[in-house]
């Protein structure tokens, strides 16, 4: 066993996760091949699983490689991709979609009005924003997170494109990468083929855009080596913090929060579920990815292990109190 899988084994259990519970953690750094931990069940670095919120960094790559190719205009209003949605919506920019400073009503209350769509679809979050005759502060003021606004990119990179947005991310992201598992997965059913099921009284949205992705660690890891590397041409672009209409940054790029770790820039997600806890993150300039898939998980463990993961990499002569013993 190399000493990156002993660190990594060390590090799963100094996090709380029995060696019972399903979570496959991985690491991919430079031409070495990746560094895999699996345990629990039969959950694999194959396990096809819920990618939950990582799926907002593969919608805003699709968002923007139309941007790049002059086919939508980040400065473009949602009313013109969404004309059904309230007057507010042409207050509303695409780049204030993209860094979560659009003002869209807190995801509480959508959820509220969608509490009978058991499915969680896309067009019932877009018709419960249209019941909302107001927004309660001008885009552009603040961050907050918003699902909804992540599930109307989607909508727009299915009008822009003319084409859905499962096929789009396919053809532009998915097998340009080779990325085999990996696909949005707009139903009916609520679960792809072969997918590593949910808690059974929780199955994932279908709302494409905020999530919608099931994916698996080793093509995680590969997404996140292809945007160190910048094979698409967007990384840059991805990469770029947003800011509100004053000119305040904020720390989040285009699908991904931006922070740093022991000097480094490092781009990460979270994901989550009912039943499901993923995390990702990259540092480009150690061409570093890095991606955990917890099943059965409803915890927040994954945050201290990816940090110890950041650490093993950034900081080589730490060892845990076991290894130093």
């Amino acid at each position: 066993m190399s000493q990156t899988h002993q660190r990594m084994t060390t590090l799963v259990s100094e996090a709380g996760y029995r060696s019972d519970e399903p979570i496959v953690v991985g690491m991919r750094q430079g031409g070495a091949p990746p560094v895999l931990l699996a345990q629990g069940l039969s959950v694999t670095a194959a396990t096809l699983a819920y990618a939950a919120s990582l799926s907002k960094q593969m919608t805003a790559a699709c968002v923007a490689l139309l941007a790049q190719d002059g086919v939508l205009d980040m400065e473009s209003t949602l009313s013109r991709w969404l004309p059904q949605l309230p007057a507010w919506a042409g207050t509303i920019r695409l780049r204030h979609l993209v860094h979560h400073t659009a003002a869209l009503p807190p995801d509480s209350e959508i959820d509220a009005i969608i509490s009978g769509d058991a499915d969680r679809t896309s067009p019932g979050i877009i018709q419960a924003l249209a019941q909302f005759p107001d927004l309660d502060h001008r885009p552009g003021t603040e961050h907050r997170y918003s699902n909804a606004g992540y599930v109307c990119l989607a909508a727009v990179v299915e009008r822009a494109a003319d084409t859905p947005l499962p096929d789009f991310a396919e053809r532009h992201l998915f097998v340009p990468l080779a990325m085999a598992g990996t696909r949005y997965w707009p139903g009916p059913d609520p679960t792809p083929p072969g997918a590593a099921p949910l808690a059974r009284l929780h199955p994932a949205p279908l709302s494409l855009g905020d999530g919608g992705v099931w994916t698996t660690l080793s093509d995680l890891l590969r997404w996140g080596h292809a945007l160190n590397a910048d094979e698409l041409g967007i990384s840059e672009l991805m990469q770029t913090p947003g800011r509100l209409d004053d000119g305040t940054p904020i720390d989040y790029a285009w699908g991904i929060g931006v922070r740093s770790h022991a000097g480094h820039r490092v781009y990460r997600h979270g994901g989550g579920w009912t039943g499901l806890r993923a995390l990702h993150a990259r540092v480009p300039d150690l061409d570093l990815s890095l991606a955990l898939l917890a099943l059965n998980d409803h915890t927040e463990r994954r945050v201290p292990l990816l940090n110890g993961l950041l650490d093993a990499v950034t900081n080589p002569s730490s060892r845990s109190k076991d290894e130093q013993s």
